[in-house]
């Protein structure tokens, strides 16, 4: 979707921190970080949200845990702990609508979280 941000991110249209990339995942930094470590993890194809990943790709949403906890190794929060936060639809608080995983990290998380 050519209007879709994120879309646009992962065909890198427009420029962000990216920190992991493959054929199917993209990762950067969020620019409104809401802790020391703030990623992004969005899958190449676009889905509005969870709601609309079809039963064919549900091995995206598995390999975005699985890159989530590589970055998470690799920015040393791994040990420490991280949140992973996934929204659907406004009421959850989505903003932009493409499947994205936040991961969370660096500071101590408090619950519930909002």
């Amino acid at each position: 979707m050519e209007e879709c941000i994120f879309c646009q991110i992962a065909a890198k249209k427009i420029p962000a921190q990216l920190v992991y990339e493959d054929a199917e995942l993209v990762a950067f930094e969020d620019i409104k970080p809401q802790a020391p470590i703030h990623i992004l993890i969005i899958p190449r194809e676009h889905f509005p949200s969870l709601n609309e990943v079809p039963e064919e790709k549900k091995s995206i949403l598995g390999r975005a845990l699985l890159v989530a906890r590589q970055i998470a190794q690799e920015k040393g929060i791994a040990d420490s702990g991280y949140r992973i936060v996934l929204n659907t639809a406004r009421d959850s608080g989505q903003e932009v609508f493409h499947l994205h995983f936040h991961l969370l990290g660096g500071r101590r998380m408090s619950w519930p979280p909002g």
